[in-house]
């Protein structure tokens, strides 16, 4: 008797434990490819470019920045609009300083080398804060910058009105202006402090993927910026009447130092736009040989005022605000109403993700963990994993090894009162 239970019971524990095989996993959703922007070609003699750093990884939260649409490589343009122009510039970006509405772009969210056109961060974070009357006199250290990159001809122990160290950066793109301005707006940290406070105005702005290394824009290590970025740099600048004004001066006059036996001299606005198009609010220059061409320029028509901002340009056929130029002439021609983003406000919460339809926009209180392992969802309806059917399995051969013990028990009393 006790050997067929205990062979019952084998035959139990042998049995195969039968689970669901899960559902095929879903094949994912492939990416749209994205619509390659218009180019035009270069000719054969134009410098190759040289090797660029390898930029932060992209952020997919920040690659969405005034709008899903702008979370491309390619263009994106309003439907039905005209084709925007051939330009030689890897990105670019047209938008409305006043409305902030993005009218279309190329790449807006892709790391560039910004070159010169970071003075206008210099200028957005530091021209509020200091006096354009103040006279600062120039050190030995200001004039620590390239040789043969661009200087306005500030001398050392030269005594010049912040004003005119202003126009010296605008107007010639004066990269010792620039050290001697981030020195004076960075306090007791000198320049490195007037870079720290670059950078933290462009994380006030929303510019998440600006970042100064130098406050000229001569290229330094980890410098980036984005079309998008120097738009909201620009629509800061612009809304200042002060920078408006030194964006179309047209010339102005260094004045002498007499102490250092040194005459005075004039400078001119080398922004070709102030003068050439009709409507010109002024903007900036810049090229680096690793940066290549890059621009920024604003201009009104029709009481309507346009930004455009490009990186990566190379001067043939166009050179860098040609190529701005034409791509204004495009975004004028646009409906007013027309747009594919939004230039996102100073000082704008940081973007949160859209909500799945399967999520709540809700804030609900967070609940208490759930000791118990979590179910699979990927097996049919019913049917939650293989936990259930362990446990089923493990009761019934529990409950069928307590049986047998039972009777053993009783078999061995049995016999034990019949030997008595």
């Amino acid at each position: 008797m006790r050997n067929r239970l205990l062979a019952a019971a084998s035959s139990v524990l042998l049995l195969p434990v039968v689970v669901p095989a899960a559902h095929a996993a879903a094949a994912p959703t492939p990416t749209p490819a994205a619509v390659p922007c218009p180019r035009v070609t270069v000719p054969a003699s134009a410098p190759s470019r040289p090797p660029r750093p390898s930029p932060p990884p992209a952020v997919a939260e920040d690659q969405a920045v005034g709008g899903s649409a702008l979370a491309t490589a390619g263009l994106v343009t309003p439907a039905g609009g005209p084709q925007p122009p051939g330009v030689t510039a890897t990105s670019w970006l047209v938008a409305d300083l006043d409305t902030g509405q993005v009218l279309g772009a190329c790449g807006p969210h892709e790391h560039g080398t910004p070159a010169s056109v970071q003075k206008l961060l210099l200028a957005a974070a530091l021209m509020p804060r200091l006096d354009p009357q103040q006279v600062v006199t120039v050190t030995k250290e200001d004039l620590d910058i390239e040789r043969g990159s661009s200087a306005v001809g500030l001398l050392v122990g030269g005594r010049y009105p912040v004003e005119t160290v202003w126009l010296g950066l605008l107007l010639q793109s004066g990269n010792e202006a620039a050290n001697v301005l981030a020195r004076l707006g960075g306090g007791a940290e000198g320049r490195a402090g007037g870079v720290r406070a670059m950078n933290e105005f462009a994380e006030y702005l929303g510019a998440r993927q600006t970042h100064a290394a130098t406050p000229s824009g001569l290229d330094g290590p980890g410098q980036f910026t984005s079309a998008y970025d120097l738009a909201l740099i620009a629509r800061v600048c612009f809304a200042d009447p002060t920078f408006r004004r030194y964006a179309l001066t047209e010339t102005h006059r260094i004045p002498a130092q007499e102490q250092l036996g040194k005459k005075g001299f004039q400078i001119q606005n080398g922004n070709p736009l102030v003068g050439r198009y009709p409507g010109a609010l002024g903007g900036k220059t810049g090229f680096t040989s690793l940066a290549r061409h890059t621009y920024v320029g604003a201009a009104e028509r029709d009481g309507r005022r346009l930004v455009v901002t490009l990186l990566g340009a190379e001067s043939r056929p166009m050179r860098g605000w040609e190529q701005g130029a034409v791509l204004l002439d495009w975004g004028f021609a646009l409906p007013r109403d027309a747009s594919v983003g939004r230039l996102v406000e100073p000082g704008q919460p940081t973007p949160t993700p859209t909500p799945t339809p399967t999520q709540s926009p809700s804030v609900t209180p967070p609940m208490a963990a759930d000791p118990r392992p979590a179910a699979d969802e990927s097996l049919s309806d019913g049917v939650t994993g293989p936990g259930p059917l362990l446990v089923a399995a493990a009761a019934g051969v529990g409950g069928l090894v307590a049986l047998i013990v039972r009777l053993v028990h009783r078999s061995r009393r049995r016999r034990g009162r019949l030997r008595a």
